[in-house]
């Protein structure tokens, strides 16, 4: 991240100091609030609270009651964020979307980005109205903020204090601040920048290291799609290759609802899968109402990506993060990073891929030795052996000892057949067997320990990979990885303890395998978002088990124990 230019903090203060020159006494008395204002602006490095500090600071210094920030969309045609101060949750709940920009007031100052102060914004001939329930307004000021030169947004205050107007004296005070406004919004830019890409490098590191520990090729496109919808904050992560008949099948989804999606097919007269399948991507404003999106599944969906997974000139398929309907849209920083997040993933697959065939082509050649050695060696040397039998029975005069002779030799006849019966079968190509489940959860705690910056402990009791069935081993991984996610997404943890117990029994006699992972974090707190929760539940309750929380390893009982259980 590049420091901040400590010339343009100076630049910032050489034209407050000259806006300021020849005012009246009252407005240099409020110079030292001005001041403050500045130091309180350039305070933070995070984006989006900087934003609602810089609204916060301009209400106060103008003696407004409200204030906003209205952020211009990349196209400079609209608003893609809309920042406000002063109006009550409830209040913004009830008038709903918040505006775009495209038309009023709000989007005139977007195409005309300069000062403008009113006595009554709705006798202006760019007033458009309100929607239902906002708020009254009457006097207004506006002010664009500006980053390195360019309009980042603009800032608005409206219903001064007292009924009174907004003064010459606000403009040239919200004017210095807007000023001081942009070289924060710069440093914070840069700093969210340097943070995505952090996160996304830490992605693909992740997703490297589980691709390339070993086990079969579901897991590790659910690895892709879990750690896609994590780095993109969307509403789901999804991996799509290419279908039998033609088009895109979803193989691997991420999501709350995992089980409505697997196994949809977009057919090959889909615009975008001939766009995904030729290696371009693919960028959706709307899902629902994108006429190129023909699935069912498109209606749940706002903004999407749908990025090709192609290396090396060749697409194995696609990777879509979409979110949901109403969210913002992704940004051009977020669009690179994931196409690059998903050409490392292709990479990833392809050396995985590559990985399995080698270690595969090292069984066959393992087994043809071993085919070589039993019909060259052993099969040639019990072959002589029961040449030198018959001739002991030709010339033995004992009848007794010419029956056991000649049974000695049909059994060694026997034993020959065998063995080139088992000899054509270490030619055949064996059948793949999927991994242990302790190789599979120590590869979830790998993979985690990338993003969390630890790794979690963990501890196994009794045979879990002999008793443990394969339906339950997949959930019991599938639950792992949430929790995992949970823990390193909301929990803040910096100690996590993982079990797998196969030891256990249900209150019905049952036996049963059981999950603990357990965080020193801050807990789950009231009215938190518990889809996640819902999800591990609904997979321990198909298996006829059941999914708890309990306190975690935190002093005095912090944080918070995911307990998740399943019949044997």
């Amino acid at each position: 991240m590049a420091e901040p230019d400590p010339q343009d903090s100076l630049d910032a203060a050489t034209r407050a100091t000259r806006s300021l020159q020849g005012l009246s006494t009252e407005l240099t008395a409020r110079v030292p609030q001005l001041l403050e204002a500045m130091r309180s602006v350039g305070a933070g490095l995070e984006l989006h609270s900087t934003l609602d500090r810089i609204c916060e600071t301009a209400a106060e210094l103008a003696h407004a009651r409200y204030a906003a920030i209205g952020v211009v969309d990349e196209l400079g045609e609209g608003l893609s964020d809309f920042v406000t101060y002063g109006v009550p949750r409830e209040v913004a709940e009830a008038i709903g979307r918040r505006p775009d920009g495209h038309r009023g007031l709000l989007g005139a100052l977007i195409h005309d980005p300069a000062p403008v102060r009113l006595a009554d914004l709705t006798t202006d001939p760019r007033y458009a109205g309100f929607p239902s329930g906002h708020p009254r307004m009457r006097t207004f000021l506006g002010v664009p903020i500006r980053v390195q030169g360019d309009v980042f947004g603009n800032l608005y205050l409206a219903e001064k204090q007292d009924g009174a107007e907004f003064s010459d004296y606000d403009l040239h005070m919200v004017r210095v601040l807007a000023t001081e406004a942009g070289i924060a919004i710069g440093n914070a830019r840069l700093y969210e920048a340097a943070r995505q890409r952090e996160h996304w490098i830490d992605g693909s590191v992740a997703v490297t290291t589980a691709l390339l520990s070993g086990g079969d090729a579901d897991e590790a496109l659910s690895v892709v799609a879990e750690q896609a919808r994590r780095l993109a904050d969307s509403a789901a992560g999804i991996v799509l290759l290419p279908a039998e008949e033609g088009g895109l099948e979803i193989v691997a989804v991420s999501s709350d609802d995992p089980a409505s999606s697997l196994g949809v097919i977009i057919p090959p007269r889909s615009a975008v899968v001939a766009k995904l399948l030729a290696g371009e991507a693919v960028f959706i404003d709307d899902s629902a109402t994108d006429r190129r999106m023909i699935t069912r599944l498109a209606e749940r969906f706002g903004p999407s990506m749908m990025l090709p997974l192609h290396s090396g000139g060749r697409v194995l398929g696609a990777l879509a993060t979409p979110r949901a309907r109403g969210a913002r849209p992704f940004t051009e920083t977020e669009r690179t990073l994931a196409t690059q997040f998903a050409s490392q993933a292709a990479l990833a697959l392809m050396m995985a891929e590559a990985q399995r065939d080698r270690e595969r082509l090292a069984v066959y050649e393992d087994r043809d030795r071993i085919a070589r050695d039993l019909h060259d060696l052993v099969i040639q040397r019990l072959f002589a052996t029961g040449m030198m039998l018959e001739s002991a029975q030709r010339r033995s005069v004992v009848p007794e000892v010419r029956t056991g002779v000649g049974r000695a030799a049909d059994e060694l006849d026997v034993t020959i057949q065998e063995i080139r019966t088992a000899i054509f079968a270490l030619q055949q190509e064996p059948a793949e067997a999927p991994s242990g489940l302790r190789t599979r959860v120590l590869r979830e705690i790998n993979m985690a320990a990338v993003p969390l910056g630890f790794k979690p402990s963990h501890r196994f009791l009794g045979p879990v990979d002999s008793l443990v069935g394969e339906l339950t081993g997949k959930n019991l991984v599938a639950a792992l990885r949430e929790a995992l996610s949970n823990a390193f997404r909301h929990a803040g943890a910096s100690l996590i303890d993982v079990v797998v117990d196969a030891t256990v029994t249900l209150p019905d006699g049952r036996g049963a395998v059981r999950l603990s992972v357990a965080d020193d974090g801050v807990g789950i707190p009231e009215g938190g978002r518990r889809s996640g929760l819902r999800n591990l539940a609904r997979r321990a309750e198909s298996l006829g088990g059941a999914s708890r929380i309990e306190p975690g390893i935190g002093e005095d009982g912090g944080g918070t124990t995911v307990v998740w259980e399943a019949p044997l």
